[in-house]
């Protein structure tokens, strides 16, 4: 059985990798989606890109609902 891919962080797979981050890390993501009133699976999908693309979609670029 073939693997398939995702294009985005479900719901669930966020809660996954919320419960293995040191709990600093995880009460800042949770706080940061809070503050941009965004949910926390592409809040975690934006952090990790942000980490190793510098260049990548980041928090700054981040305006949802709001026309930007």
């Amino acid at each position: 059985m073939q693997a398939k891919l995702q294009e985005q962080l479900s719901p669930a797979d966020a809660e996954v990798i919320l419960g293995r981050l040191p709990e600093r890390i995880k009460v800042a993501s949770i706080a940061r989606a809070a503050e941009i009133e965004y949910p926390i699976a592409p809040t975690i999908a934006i952090s990790i890109a942000n980490f190793l693309d510098t260049e990548a979609l980041g928090f700054v670029d981040c305006k949802p609902g709001r026309g930007q």
